[in-house]
Protein backbone atom coordinates (compact mmCIF):
# COMPACT_ATOMS: atom_id res chain seq x y z
CA UNK A 1 0.00 0.00 0.00
CA UNK A 2 1.60 3.62 -1.09
CA UNK A 3 0.78 6.19 1.46
CA UNK A 4 0.48 10.10 0.76
CA UNK A 5 3.42 11.75 2.31
CA UNK A 6 2.01 14.17 4.75
CA UNK A 7 4.72 17.25 5.43
CA UNK A 8 4.07 19.88 8.38
CA UNK A 9 3.61 23.15 8.02
CA UNK A 10 6.16 25.86 8.95
CA UNK A 11 5.31 28.66 10.86
CA UNK A 12 5.03 31.24 8.21
CA UNK A 13 2.83 28.80 6.23
CA UNK A 14 0.35 29.26 8.85
CA UNK A 15 0.44 32.49 9.88
CA UNK A 16 0.21 33.09 5.61
CA UNK A 17 -3.06 31.02 5.43
CA UNK A 18 -4.84 32.48 8.66
CA UNK A 19 -4.62 36.64 7.14
CA UNK A 20 -5.64 34.86 3.57
CA UNK A 21 -8.39 33.31 4.94
CA UNK A 22 -9.08 36.16 6.47
CA UNK A 23 -9.00 37.82 2.72
CA UNK A 24 -11.53 35.56 1.44
CA UNK A 25 -13.85 35.54 3.64
CA UNK A 26 -13.68 39.12 3.91
CA UNK A 27 -12.59 39.67 7.50
CA UNK A 28 -10.35 41.82 5.95
CA UNK A 29 -11.17 44.22 3.27
CA UNK A 30 -9.34 45.80 -0.11
CA UNK A 31 -7.54 49.05 1.58
CA UNK A 32 -7.78 47.74 5.24
CA UNK A 33 -4.16 48.20 7.05
CA UNK A 34 -2.75 45.52 8.47
CA UNK A 35 -1.45 45.71 12.15
CA UNK A 36 2.18 46.44 12.46
CA UNK A 37 4.89 43.28 12.08
CA UNK A 38 4.79 43.59 16.07
CA UNK A 39 1.30 43.45 16.47
CA UNK A 40 0.66 41.04 13.98
CA UNK A 41 3.64 38.86 16.25
CA UNK A 42 1.38 39.35 19.37
CA UNK A 43 -1.40 38.41 17.73
CA UNK A 44 -0.73 35.06 16.72
CA UNK A 45 2.28 34.03 19.24
CA UNK A 46 4.82 33.69 17.14
CA UNK A 47 8.42 35.72 15.87
CA UNK A 48 8.94 38.62 14.24
CA UNK A 49 10.33 37.14 11.56
CA UNK A 50 7.36 34.08 10.87
CA UNK A 51 4.83 37.46 9.99
CA UNK A 52 7.69 38.63 7.72
CA UNK A 53 7.87 35.67 5.89
CA UNK A 54 3.62 35.09 5.63
CA UNK A 55 3.72 38.93 4.39
CA UNK A 56 6.29 38.36 2.11
CA UNK A 57 4.58 35.69 0.75
CA UNK A 58 1.19 37.14 0.32
CA UNK A 59 2.98 40.31 -1.30
CA UNK A 60 4.09 37.99 -3.88
CA UNK A 61 0.99 36.45 -4.47
CA UNK A 62 -0.65 39.96 -4.97
CA UNK A 63 -2.96 39.84 -1.85
CA UNK A 64 -0.98 42.77 -0.15
CA UNK A 65 1.16 45.63 -0.75
CA UNK A 66 3.90 47.30 1.71
CA UNK A 67 3.82 50.81 1.43
CA UNK A 68 6.89 52.50 2.46
CA UNK A 69 6.55 54.34 5.88
CA UNK A 70 2.61 53.47 5.40
CA UNK A 71 2.25 50.34 6.40
CA UNK A 72 0.64 47.38 4.61
CA UNK A 73 -2.58 47.43 3.03
CA UNK A 74 -5.09 44.26 1.27
CA UNK A 75 -4.92 44.54 -2.46
CA UNK A 76 -8.20 44.51 -4.63
CA UNK A 77 -8.52 41.03 -6.15
CA UNK A 78 -11.11 38.56 -6.94
CA UNK A 79 -11.36 35.56 -4.67
CA UNK A 80 -12.55 33.28 -7.55
CA UNK A 81 -8.85 33.78 -8.88
CA UNK A 82 -7.04 32.75 -6.15
CA UNK A 83 -5.16 29.62 -5.15
CA UNK A 84 -2.98 28.95 -2.06
CA UNK A 85 -0.47 26.63 -3.25
CA UNK A 86 2.49 27.98 -0.11
CA UNK A 87 1.84 24.57 2.48
CA UNK A 88 1.12 22.36 -1.15
CA UNK A 89 4.08 19.58 -0.75
CA UNK A 90 4.75 18.34 -4.16
CA UNK A 91 6.59 15.04 -4.59
CA UNK A 92 6.97 15.44 -8.60
CA UNK A 93 8.30 13.06 -10.73
CA UNK A 94 11.18 13.60 -13.22
CA UNK A 95 8.63 14.59 -16.21
CA UNK A 96 6.53 16.34 -14.02
CA UNK A 97 9.52 18.98 -13.78
CA UNK A 98 9.86 18.93 -17.55
CA UNK A 99 6.13 19.95 -17.66
CA UNK A 100 6.56 22.97 -15.33
CA UNK A 101 9.41 23.98 -16.64
CA UNK A 102 7.61 24.04 -19.83
CA UNK A 103 4.69 26.28 -18.42
CA UNK A 104 6.85 28.40 -16.78
CA UNK A 105 7.88 29.58 -20.58
CA UNK A 106 4.53 29.64 -21.95
CA UNK A 107 3.55 32.06 -19.31
CA UNK A 108 6.60 33.47 -18.22
CA UNK A 109 7.72 34.40 -21.49
CA UNK A 110 4.89 36.06 -22.28
CA UNK A 111 4.28 38.42 -18.97
CA UNK A 112 8.16 39.43 -19.32
CA UNK A 113 6.84 41.38 -22.98
CA UNK A 114 3.29 42.58 -20.97
CA UNK A 115 5.45 44.00 -17.46
CA UNK A 116 7.86 45.54 -20.04
CA UNK A 117 4.78 47.54 -21.52
CA UNK A 118 2.84 48.21 -18.23
CA UNK A 119 5.36 48.05 -15.03
CA UNK A 120 5.20 50.95 -12.53
CA UNK A 121 8.17 52.59 -10.89
CA UNK A 122 6.43 50.51 -8.10
CA UNK A 123 7.14 47.57 -9.66
CA UNK A 124 10.61 48.40 -10.58
CA UNK A 125 11.19 48.86 -7.07
CA UNK A 126 10.05 45.26 -6.08
CA UNK A 127 12.49 43.64 -8.91
CA UNK A 128 15.09 45.17 -7.20
CA UNK A 129 14.39 44.34 -4.05
CA UNK A 130 14.47 40.76 -5.05
CA UNK A 131 17.51 41.70 -7.29
CA UNK A 132 19.08 42.78 -3.90
CA UNK A 133 18.09 40.03 -1.75
CA UNK A 134 19.76 37.09 -4.98
CA UNK A 135 22.60 39.04 -4.75
CA UNK A 136 23.19 38.77 -0.80
CA UNK A 137 21.78 34.96 -1.08
CA UNK A 138 24.80 33.54 -3.17
CA UNK A 139 25.62 30.21 -1.24
CA UNK A 140 22.48 30.17 0.19
CA UNK A 141 19.97 27.85 -2.40
CA UNK A 142 17.29 28.84 0.69
CA UNK A 143 17.38 32.40 0.66
CA UNK A 144 18.21 32.32 -3.03
CA UNK A 145 15.40 30.45 -4.19
CA UNK A 146 13.07 32.83 -2.43
CA UNK A 147 14.93 35.65 -4.04
CA UNK A 148 14.21 34.06 -7.44
CA UNK A 149 10.59 33.48 -6.19
CA UNK A 150 9.59 37.36 -5.21
CA UNK A 151 11.64 38.71 -8.76
CA UNK A 152 9.41 36.29 -10.96
CA UNK A 153 6.35 36.97 -8.90
CA UNK A 154 6.91 41.25 -9.38
CA UNK A 155 7.13 40.65 -13.01
CA UNK A 156 3.98 38.82 -13.24
CA UNK A 157 2.81 41.67 -10.93
CA UNK A 158 3.82 44.39 -13.39
CA UNK A 159 1.28 42.61 -15.75
CA UNK A 160 -1.14 44.46 -13.87
CA UNK A 161 -3.43 40.87 -14.52
CA UNK A 162 -4.52 39.20 -11.78
CA UNK A 163 -5.18 36.11 -13.40
CA UNK A 164 -1.72 36.34 -14.64
CA UNK A 165 -0.60 36.32 -10.88
CA UNK A 166 -2.79 33.61 -9.82
CA UNK A 167 -1.51 31.42 -12.39
CA UNK A 168 2.14 32.61 -12.21
CA UNK A 169 1.98 31.72 -8.32
CA UNK A 170 1.06 28.32 -8.73
CA UNK A 171 3.63 27.49 -11.53
CA UNK A 172 6.27 29.26 -9.06
CA UNK A 173 4.96 27.88 -5.83
CA UNK A 174 5.00 24.43 -7.01
CA UNK A 175 8.60 25.14 -8.65
CA UNK A 176 10.04 26.86 -4.91
CA UNK A 177 7.89 23.52 -2.83
CA UNK A 178 9.85 21.05 -5.21
CA UNK A 179 12.88 22.37 -5.01
CA UNK A 180 12.75 22.26 -0.92
CA UNK A 181 11.08 19.36 -0.43
CA UNK A 182 12.92 16.80 -2.94
CA UNK A 183 16.53 18.22 -2.16
CA UNK A 184 17.27 16.63 -5.72
CA UNK A 185 17.42 19.86 -7.60
CA UNK A 186 20.11 22.07 -6.39
CA UNK A 187 19.73 25.65 -8.59
CA UNK A 188 21.74 27.19 -5.85
CA UNK A 189 24.50 24.41 -4.89
CA UNK A 190 27.16 26.36 -6.92
CA UNK A 191 28.49 29.94 -6.51
CA UNK A 192 28.54 29.73 -10.44
CA UNK A 193 25.28 28.95 -11.21
CA UNK A 194 23.87 31.36 -8.53
CA UNK A 195 26.20 34.00 -10.23
CA UNK A 196 24.87 33.26 -13.72
CA UNK A 197 21.38 33.37 -12.88
CA UNK A 198 21.40 36.76 -11.32
CA UNK A 199 22.77 37.74 -14.20
CA UNK A 200 19.65 36.37 -16.21
CA UNK A 201 17.69 38.50 -13.87
CA UNK A 202 19.64 41.69 -13.98
CA UNK A 203 19.55 41.43 -17.80
CA UNK A 204 15.86 40.51 -17.78
CA UNK A 205 15.16 43.83 -15.10
CA UNK A 206 17.23 45.75 -17.76
CA UNK A 207 14.95 45.12 -20.64
CA UNK A 208 11.59 45.92 -18.35
CA UNK A 209 12.75 48.73 -16.93
CA UNK A 210 13.76 49.92 -20.64
CA UNK A 211 10.21 48.74 -21.79
CA UNK A 212 11.63 46.81 -24.47
CA UNK A 213 9.03 43.99 -24.35
CA UNK A 214 10.98 41.60 -27.42
CA UNK A 215 13.67 42.07 -25.70
CA UNK A 216 12.61 41.08 -22.10
CA UNK A 217 10.90 38.45 -23.84
CA UNK A 218 13.70 37.05 -25.23
CA UNK A 219 16.04 37.47 -22.07
CA UNK A 220 13.32 35.91 -20.19
CA UNK A 221 13.72 32.34 -22.41
CA UNK A 222 17.06 32.20 -22.60
CA UNK A 223 17.23 32.42 -18.82
CA UNK A 224 14.26 29.49 -18.13
CA UNK A 225 16.75 27.89 -21.30
CA UNK A 226 19.79 28.17 -18.41
CA UNK A 227 17.75 26.78 -15.65
CA UNK A 228 16.65 23.84 -17.88
CA UNK A 229 20.43 23.13 -18.93
CA UNK A 230 20.77 23.40 -15.02
CA UNK A 231 18.40 20.52 -14.61
CA UNK A 232 19.19 18.46 -17.55
CA UNK A 233 20.92 15.65 -15.74
CA UNK A 234 17.78 15.35 -13.10
CA UNK A 235 15.54 15.47 -15.87
CA UNK A 236 16.92 12.77 -17.56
Amino acid sequence: MIYKQIKPKKIYEEVAEAIFEMIKTGQLKPGDKLDSVQQLAENFQVGRAAIREALSALRAMGLIEIKQGEGTYVREFDPAMLSFPISIAILMKKEDVAHLLEVRKLLEVGASGVAARKRTERDLRAMEHALIQMREAIGDEELGEKADFLFHMAIAAASQNPLLVSLMNNVSGMMMETMRETRRIWLFAKQATSEQLLEDHIRIFEAIKAQDDELAQERMKEHLGHVENVLADYIK
